[in-house]
This record gives structure tokens, C-alpha cells and sequence, in this order.
């Protein structure tokens, strides 16, 4: 299941999707495009569509104040239409495109040039060579070790590299094997508070669904996209989807819109998860947030432009000084 791509958990959450699209009154992909909205634009969009946060809670089937019922077959009904919360990993890389790589290092493609142009040198023979060999007898037989042997240079240098790849690539693949595993268990013990049956309970974060009610507090790194439905002051730092630095104030009024993999800076509520794994913002963020960042790009780029221009127009900078010697 870990060699899965996200397109293969795209479609199988389409079929679901298609077969099972009546069971609830709002599908994956209605959820999927209202988390894409941001702000002013998103309160509308709730408003029009569905009236408030508590009617979304009623198309999925959940209340606000005890949760899920969290019996099997329910939760079980859920991933199959919305899908779990669990992003395939990438596709590790072979041990072959491992030493692919380590030959690409400068360094040792100097080095198998020379190698090789060491090689062919050991083994040309100019064409009079054998007629000048006949005229000097004395020192003839060292020359002739010293060709034989001309070889074993380059031999060395190739070696050298060979040696030094397998050993890098060995030690890359260690590490992403070793990171690999580290990865996985911590995903197995990471743990979220959700109410179930009016119970509060903490479950694998895996084991989240759509529907669930998640309780959100300082310090959290918020595992699913949903909306917010009540809370105290909640302050979100949101600069791993965005980039922006500032915190987002949160509020059912303002702006409801709760993101996966965003950090709890301040506050406490509650949020109504409406997007899990693959279907999550984090996993595969919309044009918004490209637009948003290509913004911020072009802002940086505006800046330094500007920065550097008058740094060199300055008439006490170096770059001046430079200018009017010369």
C-alpha cells in the first residue's frame, strides 16, 4: 500500500465517491473545493451552499457536542467514501539510481576522465617507437616494464571511484531506510484528541475521518482539514501552506478554515473535519495557495531588486566608488 502514488488514492476515492455519494449530503469533492476558499469568501460560500457550520455537521452526520458514534461499520463507511488519512510515501529509490547519483559529483567525473585518458595512454604505441626501442639497448628493459605497467594508474583511479560510489550510495540508501522506519513509527504512536459518543478520546492520527469532531489546543499540529465551530481565540500559524509568517486569526464568522499540517499558535476549540490524507490541503495544495505564493516570490524578487539597485546607486556605497574609478 506504500508504493501507491496519490493518483491511485485520487481515483479510488472517485469510485467511492460516484457509488456511495447519496449516503451523505455533501460528497468528497464539494468538501475538497470548499477548503480550497479562504476568508470572506468561504463564510459566503457556507452561507449559500449550506447555511452554517452545524448544517454541514448535519449533512455528515455528526453533532458538534458528542461526535461520531465511532461504531465500525460507520467509521468504516467513511473511509471508504472520503477516503483514510494516510499519504502514500514517495517511491524510495533504488540502490541503482542511488549510485546514479553519487556519479554525478564533479569530483569524480574529473577523476574518470583522467582515468580513462590515463588508460588509452597506457595502451597507445606511437608507430616508430619499436625502430627507436632497437637503437638504445641499455635502459630498454625499464622502459618496457614502465609501459607494461602504465595501465595500473588508471586501473587505481577507476577503482578509487567505483569504491567511493558504492560506498556513498550505501550509506545514502541506510539513511532513507533508517528514515523510513522513523517516519513510520512515529505515524503509528502520533496520536489526536477527538470526541466519540460524547466521549473524549485520543486515536492514531491515521485513524481520523471525515465527520470526527477534533479538539484543537496550543501546540497542535492539526493532522486534517475541517472547520471551526467553536473556540476561544484561536490563532493559526499557517506559513507551511502559505508562506505568509502571520498568524491567521481564526473565528466561525471571519474566516472557519482549518488546514492540515498549520500549527496551533494560540487558543483552544473545536473543529469538524471535513478532508482527510490525499484529499487534504497539505497533501496537494490548490492554485489559491500557488497564486498566493507566486505573489509572495514576486514580492521578495521586487524587494531585492529594489534593494540592490539603490545599494548601487548609493553614493557612499562600495559599488559607487567602483563605478567612478573606473
Amino acid at each position: 500500500m506504500g508504493d501507491m502514488t496519490n493518483s491511485d488514492f485520487y481515483s479510488k476515492n472517485q469510485r467511492n465517491e460516484s457509488s456511495h455519494g447519496g449516503e451523505f449530503g455533501c460528497t468528497m469533492e464539494e468538501l475538497r473545493s470548499l477548503m480550497e476558499l479562504r476568508g470572506t469568501e468561504a463564510v459566503v460560500k457556507i452561507k449559500e451552499t449550506y447555511g452554517d457550520t452545524e448544517a454541514i455537521c448535519r449533512r455528515l452526520k455528526t453533532s458538534p457536542v458528542e461526535g461520531l458514534p465511532g461504531t465500525a461499520p460507520d467509521l468504516e463507511k467513511r473511509k471508504q467514501i472520503f477516503g483514510q488519512n494516510f499519504i502514500p510515501p514517495k517511491k524510495p529509490k533504488t540502490f541503482l539510481q542511488l549510485v546514479w547519483e553519487a556519479l554525478q559529483d564533479v569530483t569524480l567525473i574529473i577523476l574518470e576522465i583522467a582515468a580513462i585518458i590515463s588508460l588509452g595512454l597506457s595502451f597507445y604505441h606511437p608507430p616508430g617507437e619499436s625502430n627507436e626501442g632497437c637503437a638504445t639497448a641499455q635502459g630498454g628493459a625499464e622502459d618496457e616494464g614502465e609501459a607494461e605497467a602504465g595501465w595500473i594508474e588508471g586501473a587505481a583511479i577507476l577503482l578509487s571511484v567505483i569504491c567511493v560510489v558504492l560506498v556513498t550510495a550505501f550509506n545514502d540508501w541506510s539513511k532513507e531506510k533508517q528514515f523510513r522506519g522513523l517516519q513510520s513509527r512515529i505515524e503509528q504512536e502520533q496520536k489526536f484528541t477527538v470526541v466519540r459518543a460524547s466521549q473524549v478520546v485520543q486515536i492514531p492520527v491515521a485513524e481520523i475521518v471525515v465527520g470526527d469532531i477534533a479538539q484543537i489546543k496550543y501546540g497542535d499540529l492539526l493532522p486534517a482539514d475541517g472547520l471551526f465551530i467553536q473556540g476561544n481565540d484561536l490563532k493559526i500559524d499557517e506559513s507551511s501552506l502559505t508562506g505568509e509568517s502571520d498568524q491567521v486569526r481564526k473565528s466561525v464568522d471571519k474566516d472557519p478554515m482549518l488546514l492540515s499540517g498549520t500549527h496551533v499558535m494560540e487558543g483552544s476549540g473545536r473543529m469538524v473535519v471535513t478532508a482527510v490524507g490525499v484529499n487534504s490541503q497539505n497533501s496537494s495544495p490548490p492554485s489559491s495557495l500557488n497564486k498566493n505564493n507566486s505573489a509572495i516570490d514576486s514580492g521578495i524578487n521586487l524587494t531585492t531588486d529594489t534593494s540592490k539597485s539603490a545599494t548601487s546607486s548609493s553614493p557612499g556605497s562600495p559599488i559607487h566608488s567602483l563605478e567612478t574609478s573606473l
